[in-house]
């Protein structure tokens, strides 16, 4: 415990960005953070320390040297550690009295139950075949998907129960297909998928090596992430998903958008019209990269 904690105290000077009634309904609110690593971990931080008071967390990884350079979790004292159960045991030194179910892998066999209690999740993994069933799971049971691109730029997504999928609106391979039986060219090409739509509609490909990028969505060279574009990502991601739980509108469609804050500006999709004649000259300068020298 904290000595002289209360919640109230420890909320008091949100107050003003939302009102005591809104306070409260985030203390009652319960969000499900499926990944708590990166950008998922970032944002369930943020959540935290804004007062949401219950949480469902999920991760199957432990932390490792590599993630000290972004993950807000990953210190000293929690490399070897699961995520979920360092990420817990930080968020209850923050606040003594929040509620947190911490899972592993059984995570994704009880997300029916997990989604139709939680309305708010946050998509905090990078694993294409789970996120399918993240988002094919939470539109049967009614929740809303915050999610970000794979992109060297902050973004943010917000997909509702209404919204088409992913897959459906990037057209990955995937549509009809058991998530669990996917084979490894399915998730490259949704991956190659999901960067044509990032390359077409943000300036991202001026702000990384372009042929590191290549060799990331060809499978030969892990993700790269970098610290402040990871944590900016999780804050945009921790303000829908306070956004959600409070009725309150911002704007982030299925769609998406994306932060530059080399500019700065705030890149949105094109036009559909403006899009379709860029994209084959898109996707060949993709293939180029895929390829290498």
């Amino acid at each position: 415990m904290i000595p002289g904690f209360s919640y109230e105290l420890f909320t008091t000077r949100n107050i003003g960005f939302v009102t005591e009634a809104e306070q409260a309904r985030l203390r009652q609110a319960t969000v499900f953070v499926c990944g708590v690593g990166g950008m998922g971990g970032a944002a369930f931080m943020a959540l935290v320390r804004a007062g949401v008071g219950r949480f469902v967390i999920a991760d199957i990884d432990v932390f490792e040297i590599s993630n000290l350079n972004r993950q807000v979790f990953a210190n000293a004292g929690t490399v070897g550690q699961p995520k979920a159960e360092a990420a817990a045991e930080a968020a209850r030194a923050i606040n003594p009295e929040i509620e947190i179910e911490v899972l592993g892998a059984q995570w994704a066999e009880r997300l029916p139950e997990i989604a139709g209690r939680c309305k708010v999740i946050v998509n905090g993994m990078d694993d294409i075949a789970a996120g399918l069933h993240l988002y094919r799971t939470a539109k049967a049971a009614g929740a809303s998907v915050i999610d970000a691109y794979m992109a060297p730029l902050p973004s943010v997504i917000v997909v509702r129960p209404q919204d088409p999928r992913p897959e459906e609106r990037l057209g990955f391979p995937t549509l009809g297909k058991d998530w669990r039986t996917l084979s490894e060219d399915d998730k490259r090409a949704a991956l190659l998928c999901e960067v044509t739509h990032v390359m077409l509609h943000s300036r991202s490909r001026h702000h990384v090596d372009l042929a590191i990028a290549g060799e990331v969505a060809a499978g030969r060279r892990s993700r790269m992430s970098f610290a402040p574009m990871v944590i900016t990502t999780g804050m945009m991601m921790a303000y829908e998903a306070i956004a959600l739980v409070l009725g309150r509108r911002t704007g982030t469609d299925c769609r998406g958008w994306f932060f530059n804050p080399h500019r700065p500006a705030v890149e949105r999709p094109l036009p559909a019209p403006i899009a379709a004649l860029l994209k084959p000259f898109v996707v060949r300068a993709l293939a180029k990269m895929v390829a290498g020298p």
